[in-house]
């Protein structure tokens, strides 16, 4: 009678084990196979609660949802990558946050997660037991070899493909030596993932129900945390030099700094990466809900197309500016280094992207970074888009990358299954973000393009051992759509390095650590990329503007604009001694929009693919060709009240005199000149008012502007351009020009008003003497 020699594993008479606190909610997902029943089985005997659900039947959010202690994959027909539902990226999103185990299929699809492929063994097995050997840890601490298990499977993991971050625990003797031959178990290196290929849960499996059972003592998300937890934390020695271990229940740890672990540094950053996310994610105001509560609320700043972005640059290659503090290659580069403020000297000098590395512990990086980089370029026409470098894993980090102002992010194709790379590509285009696709291999290259990735970036660095290879990206750009944009990544650091490049059809570069050691980055760029394809504009010697205030009549207006005066200002501001009534406005603002000028204005052409500071682009907003413009002066009233004087009088600038908000700036519909003193803030911030007037006191007193102060602020910001105003006569403003110096050229225009009145009226000598005076002394 068949089975009468088969020996029953199972037990026969199980006696449960205790309630586990620390397994009070195991998840385990059924891949439609009768044996989920048997594995459920063993886990509750052993004092598991468990919760069972389909594969097909769950979505990943909802298991997010459910808080699960450990997470178990059970057996189930089919591969892997096609019929394992919900079971891969369950595995991908857990794996470093709470014990995960695998069994049979639930094994395959985490060899597949972690990078390796599953392929046909040659033999199909159908409840067949061979001898197990295995390495004595994880699930196998305590137990003896050639362990009779079960096995029920026609595909394994392979040799061949191993990833890196995956060890064979256990295997089928192969030949004399008892060599590995076909893998039957595999371990993380650092985080908490056991998967077994045969049925430990099967009545023919010897051992099945201490295996799970030593799965279930298991705590945390990495083997170090579970070490901790255990008190079993040893000694690591170093023996000539070979790798420094730990050995923790059974299983041995490799030391990430030693110098010869097989533990990757890239393995090793994004096992801290994905813990300290989990870390971040907990914490309230900063949880996926909090996130997305602000998305909804359209609090993301406004975003730019990259791929859009990266044609339009104004050189023959695009450039992808990075701002990197340090690198595990490289160490500290720039630790001081301001994020916003080489971002701002990128954009000016032409770049396409500014990318930000937001890895805190390696890079020294943070999403703080790239917040306020994206913030320095408010305002910019034609900015660069802004790119998060960082080690990104889940739609919680896309997210939180759009919130801070990111345009686009960084996909490593070599760190993510090939079901999490589609999902999080996916995820990012529904936020707006097309992202750059970062491949270093063939193979890597070919699922880039399965997936209709728009921009890829091929690496020339290997991320596992940092070596460069700067033909890398020329020998893998063969393999793409001509509709591609292919840029380069890592490596580049002068211009012999691109010249190659484009003749490939290579579309850009990526450079950082050349950039930021660069003494001036300008000149950098020039020389790396080429000539820029357009004029920058040319905002070096404009002709300098004049605004002639307090004008109370038509006759004192049309002598100014008669003067070559630019703009005239009336003051509108019930109370003050230079207030004119609507009637007597409407007349000046007649005069003004009819009037011709004596001599055309010559206005400034910006570059239209390059990025153009704000102050240089809302200058030109005052370099009417052909007339003077007409100034409405308010001070502290109210904001419906400024928004209906313009309509009526037809306005062609609105300046603030009183404590307005700067944010009234955008809702007027012309542009704003604004009242500052030297030293009050918001005067530089970029995307409000259009230009800062800088006065003493409450202005049209006479009352002389100290100039130390001014200089000190042009100097501090070169874009910054300022309407200049206290105390300025025909006979001083050239001197006070000149004790600017270089920064004189920083001032787009001066404001008078007492400088050309006589005994409290205008004087139409002094308006002409003062316009002459100004514009033949710049």
């Amino acid at each position: 009678m068949p089975g009468l020699d088969l020996i029953d594993h199972s037990p026969n008479h199980p006696s449960p084990s205790a309630k586990l606190p620390n397994a009070s909610n195991l998840v385990l997902i059924d891949n439609y196979d009768s044996f989920t029943w048997n594995v459920y089985q063993y886990l509750v005997l052993e004092g598991a609660s468990v919760s069972v659900y389909r594969n097909d039947e769950v979505t990943l959010q909802q298991l997010i949802e459910k808080k699960p202690t450990q997470l178990v994959v059970s057996p189930g027909p089919g591969h892997p990558d096609t019929d394992a539902g919900i079971s891969c990226e369950a595995i991908d999103y857990f794996s470093g946050k709470i014990p995960v185990l695998g069994v049979c299929m639930g094994e395959q699809c985490i060899f597949s997660v972690f990078g390796g492929r599953v392929d046909v063994t040659g033999e199909i097995l159908h409840g067949k037991t061979s001898p197990l050997r295995h390495d004595s840890k994880g699930v196998y601490a305590g137990l003896p070899q050639d362990l009779p298990v079960t096995r029920y499977h026609s595909l394994a993991g392979t040799h061949a493909t191993l990833p890196d971050s995956l060890e064979v625990s256990s295997w089928i003797a192969s030949g004399p030596d008892g060599g590995k031959g076909i893998i039957m178990g595999v371990r993380h290196r650092t985080l908490l993932v056991e998967g077994v290929q045969f049925h430990p849960e099967s009545i023919l499996t010897a051992e099945g129900r201490s295996m799970l059972k030593n799965f279930l003592q298991m705590y945390g998300g990495t083997w170090a945390e579970n070490a901790t937890h255990h008190g079993q934390l040893a000694v690591k020695p170093v023996t000539n030099g070979a790798p420094e271990t730990t050995t923790v229940n059974g299983v041995a740890h490799t030391d990430p700094d030693s110098q010869q672990s097989k533990v990757s540094i890239l393995d090793t950053i994004f096992l801290h990466r994905r813990q300290a996310v989990d870390a971040q994610r907990r914490i309230p105001s900063q949880r996926p809900a909090d996130l997305e509560e602000l998305y909804k609320l359209d609090l993301a700043p406004p975003q730019i197309s990259f791929p859009d972005r990266l044609r339009s640059s104004p050189y023959p290659l695009f450039l992808l500016a990075e701002i990197k503090r340090a690198s595990p290659s490289k160490g500290p580069i720039a630790m001081s280094i301001s994020a916003p403020a080489q971002a701002r000297k990128y954009a000016m000098a032409g770049a396409s992207v500014i990318s930000v590395l937001t890895e805190p512990e390696w890079f020294k990086g943070s999403i703080e970074d790239l917040r306020a980089v994206r913030r320095s370029l408010n305002g910019l026409s034609h900015r660069p888009a802004v790119l998060r470098k960082e080690f990104i894993f889940d739609e919680y980090q896309i997210l939180e990358a759009r919130l801070a102002g990111a345009d686009t992010v960084l996909l490593i194709v070599k760190m993510l299954a090939k079901n999490t790379l589609e999902r999080l590509y996916t995820y990012s285009r529904t936020l707006g973000m097309e992202p750059l696709v970062e491949v270093n291999t063939a193979a890597e290259m070919e699922i880039a393009v399965e997936l209709g990735a728009q921009v890829i970036g091929v690496n020339n660095r290997n991320l596992t051992n940092f070596e460069v290879d700067l033909d890398t990206t020329s020998r893998l750009i063969s393999n793409i759509p001509a509709s591609t944009i292919v840029c380069a990544l890592s490596g580049i650091s002068g211009p012999n390095d691109v010249k190659e490049y484009k003749s490939h059809g290579v579309g850009g570069v990526l450079v950082g650590e050349a950039l930021m050691r660069a003494p001036n980055v300008t000149s950098f760029v020039s020389e790396l990329l080429g000539s820029s394809s357009e004029n920058t504009g040319g905002h070096d010697n404009p002709e300098l503007l004049v605004k002639i205030c307090g004008t109370r009549t038509p006759e004192a207006a049309r002598a100014a604009v008669e003067a070559g005066a630019d703009m005239i200002g009336i003051i509108l501001v019930e109370g003050r001694k230079r207030y004119v009534k609507s009637h007597v406005a409407m007349a000046i603002s007649d005069v003004v929009h009819q009037m011709k000028r004596p001599k055309a204005l010559r206005t400034q052409a910006n570059p239209q693919s390059k990025a153009v500071d704000f102050f240089d682009h809302t200058s030109e907003l005052f370099r009417h060709p052909t007339r003077a413009l007409l100034v409405g002066v308010f001070q502290n009233q109210p904001l419906q009240h400024i928004l209906a004087q313009q309509r009526l009088l037809k306005l062609d600038v609105v300046q603030l005199h009183g404590s307005e908000p700067i944010e009234w700036a955008t809702l007027i519909p012309v542009p704003v000149i604004r009242r500052f003193g030297p030293a009050d803030p918001g005067l530089a911030t970029r995307g409000y008012h259009s230009l800062p007037l800088l006065d003493s006191a409450a202005g049209g007193t006479g009352e002389k502007m100290d100039i130390a102060p001014v200089q000190k602020l042009l100097e501090a910001d070169s874009g910054l351009r300022i309407i200049l105003a206290g105390g300025l006569t025909a006979e001083n403003v050239g001197p006070v020009l000149g004790q600017l110096q270089t920064c004189g050229k920083q001032v787009l225009a001066v404001d008078v008003s007492s400088g050309v009145e006589h005994e409290g009226s205008q004087n139409l000598e002094k308006i002409q003497a003062f316009v002459k005076a100004a514009k033949s002394g710049v």
